[in-house]
């Protein structure tokens, strides 16, 4: 039986490790499911979301060199994000003793079809930018204006 990736199975868990726990998917073939695969939410323990002989379905990831990578989380539907409401009125700049107000958040494109290395260039780009504002800030109280 050859493993189709992306095809979602029944499986049984045979044993669990503080990494993941290993899936038995029938005909001698298992896999494993890494803590990071179990469940939508941060995963501390795996014993607290499954248990050794727990039938589950899983999601194959990839199937190579005799190591199979599943899903759980990836079969189980997606959570709603609960909307956000209005921010707290804050400070406005004039309030702020002459200091620069700071800049409007740019709203962030959906990063479901990002990579991790899209995402980290995009936070860099942004706490670059953040850095910035906080260094001009922070030179006019240091009194690092130049005189003429």
């Amino acid at each position: 039986m050859e493993l189709q990736v992306g095809s979602i199975l029944e499986g049984k868990v045979t044993s669990i490790t503080k990494f993941g726990a290993f899936v038995a998917l029938g005909n001698g073939k298992s896999g494993l499911v890494h803590i990071s695969e179990i469940a939508n939410t941060f995963v501390n323990d795996v014993h607290d979301f499954l248990q050794e002989g727990q039938a589950v379905k899983v999601l194959v990831l990839s199937a190579e060199n005799g190591k199979i990578n599943l899903s759980i989380k990836r079969t189980l539907p997606k959570p709603e994000h609960p909307a956000r409401g209005p921010r707290p009125a804050g400070h406005s700049g004039a309030e702020s003793g002459g200091r620069a107000a700071p800049r409007p958040q740019q709203p962030l494109p959906p990063s479901g079809d990002q990579s991790f290395e899209d995402k980290l260039k995009q936070f860099l780009s942004s706490s670059e930018g953040k850095m910035a504002d906080l260094n001009r800030s922070l030179d006019g109280r240091r009194g690092g204006r130049r005189r003429r």
